[in-house]
Formats: structure tokens, sequence, C-alpha cells
């Protein structure tokens, strides 16, 4: 379908992105347009066209400027002109880079309040970018996030701005800008047939969906994407209804939320959502394999996305067969969470767990395969894990891949 069926031509959609989130003539917005690109390396290893969205290019290194940008244009625009407001935001990740980042854009003054497990990589990160002060706090970021409206921001005297890391409808409209430069950026006005996206808290997802909505574009599929041991969408989708997980075990700890937000939970009833659970080490394999093919690093959040174009993992997250013209976006949402070091770490962990898992993926088709010949009225002709989406390394009938 194009986006001419639609009656939305290039012009139109620049006059969305442009309406859609704050925008005040004497600033400049705290992000930048980025790049669509085709990777060749990635199609062929799909099957199928598959386009990167590259917002580890923004000034944060994530796509987290959109969204948190957004948040504080739109809070000073409620306060008296002129007003130099201190901004406070609570994250050990990539929402706090993008706090620091976009204060600094707009010549304000930036605190961040990290959880003490934030690594020492993303501590030294935030005090470069030129956090005003880096405080550490309690074991989890809601302690942090407490201790920050509870114990620091009383005590400034001035104006201040809270900066929530997701949850909010203006970091949602932020995030949906997105969506508007992709739909501007697609070959000959077309739409994408497969938008790819991580999910932590849902701010990303809220956003695609936002401006799919409002560009009325209903043919993409969406794929969710999580970690196991981060899987608070995928495990409310299959309780039926919004839980709270108890405990985050995934190493992507940019994916870390133990709950994601309501506008979320509601987007992912759709009939066009697929929420699609990886395991880390798939994610880190993800991350090394865009190193070797695309010479660009990510981290374990984002890495999670483009392990679906690799053995397969695509056609079993959307339940069908790829074709050749089927184009797929995927949001390189970026992330600071990685250096070479890391990359060759993971590498020496998964690789030869990784071999082992396609070995006996292999072993398992063969032999449905084998049976289906011997018994074709009692066996299927098509093995049940390769018919169905499931969680790397969980076996069928505990399937938690959800259309």
């Amino acid at each position: 379908m194009s986006f001419l069926q639609l009656n939305h031509t290039s012009k139109d959609i620049n006059m969305a992105i442009k309406s859609k989130p704050a925008s005040e003539p004497q600033q400049s917005n705290p992000w930048v347009e980025t790049p669509l690109r085709e990777s060749y390396a990635l199609s062929e290893a799909a099957g199928c066209r598959i386009f990167l969205k590259l917002e580890n290019l923004q000034p944060s290194g994530s796509f987290k400027s959109r969204g948190i940008g957004n948040y504080i244009l739109r809070r000073l625009e409620e306060l008296p002109a002129g007003s130099q407001p201190h901004i406070f935001a609570s994250s050990g990740g990539n929402a706090g880079l993008a706090a620091v980042h976009s204060a600094r854009a707009l010549n304000l003054n930036c605190t961040v309040v990290v959880p003490t497990a934030t690594s020492a990589l993303m501590v030294t990160k935030l005090r470069a970018a030129g956090a005003y002060d880096v405080i550490s706090h309690g074991n989890a970021w809601k302690d942090a996030d407490t201790y920050l409206r509870e114990h620091v921001m009383p005590y400034y005297e001035g104006a201040t701005i809270y900066c929530p890391p997701f949850d909010h409808p203006d970091i949602w409209t932020g995030n949906s800008s997105v969506m508007y430069e992709i739909a501007s950026q697609m070959p000959s006005n077309s739409a994408p047939d497969v938008i790819v996206c991580s999910v932590g808290g849902g701010g990303l997802i809220n956003g695609i969906c936002q401006s799919l909505d409002d560009l009325n574009m209903t043919s993409p599929t969406i794929l969710a994407v999580e970690t196991a041991g981060a899987e608070s969408l995928a495990a409310s989708l299959h309780a039926n209804q919004l839980i709270t997980m108890p405990k985050i075990t995934s190493k992507a700890t940019s994916l870390g939320c133990a709950r994601v937000t309501d506008k979320t939970y509601e987007y992912s009833q759709r009939g066009n959502v697929r929420s699609v659970v990886l395991s880390d080490g798939v994610a880190a394999m993800g991350c090394w394999r865009l190193a070797d093919d695309e010479r660009m690093m990510v981290e374990l959040a984002c890495g999670v996305n483009v392990a679906l174009c690799y053995d397969g993992r695509l056609e079993k997250a959307l339940g069908r067969p790829v074709k050749p013209d089927d184009k797929v976006v995927i949001v390189l949402c970026g992330g600071s969470n990685v250096t070479s070091g890391m990359l060759c770490e993971w590498r020496a962990e998964y690789a030869q767990e990784l071999e082992k898992e396609a070995e006996q993926e292999l072993k398992r088709t063969d032999s449905a395969y084998t049976s289906a010949e011997a018994s074709p009225k009692q066996c299927p002709t098509v093995p049940s894990d390769l018919a169905v989406p499931v969680i790397e390394g969980v076996e069928v009938g505990s399937v938690e891949v959800r259309a």
C-alpha cells in the first residue's frame, strides 16, 4: 500500500513531523532527523528488504532524545519566558543521557539520580555528557526516583522540571516523530510491511502506534521485542492483564522495566501487534553480527531487534514465510551501554551456546520431517516449533509470542 493511496504526500508527512512534537522558533529541538538505510547484509540474511532507522545517531545515542527532548520543551512552554529551570531525571540508562543532552542543548543544567547498580561506564558517560551532578542511590530505579523527588528536588531553590523516563504522553508524542520520518523516507512513498521495535517501559511503541493512527496506517505488523527476564509486556499478554514482574533478570538492563505503561498494554491488544521474546544470548548475537555486517555498535536492548534477521527468527515471529519484497523497518534504538570489549565478551560467552542450539534445532526439524514422511496421516508436515513463534530456548507448548 502506498502513501498516495492513504492521501498522504511527502509534504503532508513533513508537516506532520513538525506539528506533533513541541518546537519553539527560538529553540532548536534536542533531537535530529536520522537516516533510514537499507541494509543489504541483513536483507540477505532475512530473505526480505531490511531497513534500519538509525536512532543510534541521536545526540544521546538513542531514540530517547526524541521523547525526553519533547517533554522538556513542553514543560518550558508552561514556565514564564526566560526561565532557566534545573532538569532532574532518575535513570541509570539512556533516558538519563537523553535528559542531560537535551538540557545541555537548551542551555540548562541537569542532575541525574541513578541506582547504585548503574555501571561505571554509564556514570562516566553521564558526567562526560555534561550532567550538573550524578547521584547514586537505591538498589532499583524506583528507589532512585523516590529519592530524587523526596530528598533532592525539594531542596533546590528555583524552577525545576522533573523528567520521567517513558511514562508520559508528551514523551510518546516526541517518540512518534520517528514514524513520521520513516514514512517520509520509505522508497517510492511505500509503507513498511513490518516495524520492529524493542519494548522496555513502552514509550517507543506507544509513539509508533500513535503516529500510525495519525497517518491512518493499519497495514504494518508491529513486532514488539523483549528479552527473556525482562518480558513485562509478554507476561502481561500471557496473563491477560497488566502485571508487574517480581524481578528483572535479563542483562539487557535498558529493557528492565517491571511493568509497561497502561497505554502499551492497550496498544498491544491490537491484531497487528505481535509480542516476541528472545534470550540474552540471541540479543548479544544481534549486537556482534550488526558490528560485523554494518560496523555499528549497539547495546543488548537494540541487538535483540537485529537478531530477528538471522536463522529464520523473523519468519517465526511473523508466523508466516517472508517474501523477497517485504519491507521490514527495524528501529535501531541505539543505546550507550556497549563497548568493543563488551562485544568480544558477549561473543565469547554466547557463540558456542548458540551454535549448539542451532544444531539441536536442525535435528528437531529433520526428525519432524522424517516422521512426517513415515506417517503423513498422523504427523504434521511442518514442525510445530516452525509453525508457531516461540521464545528461544523454550519448548513448544510454552508459546509466548502473541499475535
